[in-house]
């Protein structure tokens, strides 16, 4: 997540909505999404958001460096570490640290950097670093472990990439979206929870991290670091494609929700699609960008190959965001109409 500088305040203070404070504030606001994370998954959650901080700011400072740009105010905005934190919490907890590595170069050096730096980025980028790792490594990606002790047995071996894939995937279990997506056709979902598909404590361990990834959003929204638009957007979109889907066929489609707080989409909607610089602006701009990526995430879990599409309906908005500004300017003081993409007539002066 990135936020734009604020540079009108003197040098030595800092506004309530200067870029080091939003950050702080994002950061606080995952704490408690972190913590049932880590209460049912492990401490894996906050190895990988360590391992991910650490080679961010390392990434930053070398790029900073190169571009020969001053480092410690980049640094100190945290942005890069909110992005590191974002990322760590989005990947298989207890992920090697190569996978964080190269998902770390892909959302800070390429996203961020190389676009101009903060403020710059077209497009999210903890949702860049997490789209290539899925697409490149979607074995590592995917072994999502099954609730577990604080310290499992397993953990630094993880950690250090020392335990091949086969291995991996004899310690981990689906998630309850992925479980559910291969039930397979002729599979009624009345017979698939039946059969109790799912490792003990694993509907409930990711029903309770939505909740508290809700409660974090409510502390952003609470705090005016972000508006209701683009989340009730993203959220209201699943929830109505979801109860049509389930209304057709409640034998094939899962309910609405389970589409909500079973995977990403509480967590995509207050801390990923939020994110300023690469969403929409405007008021109708950001509805509209909410509601397609909500859109979108329903289309792929239903219809594509990936469960959990929060991270490729963002970027694919994200595409959409030049377009949605432009065309949902509000009306300009002193003219009748909005201007709806088209030139005012000082711009020919």
């Amino acid at each position: 997540m990135s936020f734009l500088h604020h540079t009108a305040a003197p040098a030595n203070a800092q506004l309530p909505n200067s870029t080091p404070v939003l950050m702080r504030w994002v950061l606080i606001a995952t704490l408690p999404g972190v913590a049932v994370m880590t209460y049912y998954f492990g401490a894996g959650v906050l190895t990988n958001i360590v391992i991910a901080t650490v080679i961010g700011l390392v990434l930053e400072a070398a790029v900073l460096n190169i571009r020969k740009r001053p480092i410690r105010p980049a640094l100190n905005d945290s942005s890069a570490l909110v992005t590191a934190v974002l990322l760590g919490i989005a990947l298989p907890p207890a992920s090697p640290w190569w996978l964080m590595g190269v998902g770390m170069v892909a959302a800070v050096v390429v996203a961020k950097q190389l676009y101009g730096g903060l403020g710059q980025n077209p497009f999210n980028p903890a949702m860049v670093g997490y789209a290539l790792l899925l697409v490149s490594f979607p074995t590592y990606m995917t072994l999502w472990a099954p609730p577990q002790p604080l310290l499992p047995e397993t953990l630094w071996a993880q950690v250090a990439g020392l335990l091949p894939a086969a291995e991996l995937d004899a310690i981990s279990g689906a998630t309850p979206l992925d479980a559910f997506k291969h039930k397979g056709e002729a599979v009624l979902a009345s017979e698939f929870w039946a059969t109790d598909p799912l490792s003990l404590g694993t509907l409930d361990a990711w029903q309770h991290s939505a909740w508290a990834w809700l409660f974090g959003g409510g502390l952003l929204f609470y705090k005016r670091i972000i508006s209701w638009h683009i989340p009730v957007a993203m959220l209201g979109s699943m929830t109505l494609l979801a109860a049509l889907f389930y209304a057709g066929d409640p034998s094939h489609f899962a309910s609405p929700s389970f589409h909500l707080f079973t995977g990403a989409a509480v967590f995509g909607a207050f801390f990923i699609a939020t994110d300023p610089v690469s969403a929409a602006t405007s008021r109708r701009g950001k509805l509209m960008y909410g509601a397609g990526i909500g859109a979108l995430v329903m289309l792929i879990r239903t219809f594509g190959a990936y469960p959990d599409a929060v991270a490729f309906a963002v970027l694919l908005m994200n595409l959409c965001v030049p377009l949605l500004d432009l065309y949902s300017d509000p009306r300009v003081m002193g003219h009748a109409k909005t201007t709806r993409g088209q030139r005012l007539p000082e711009d020919n002066v």
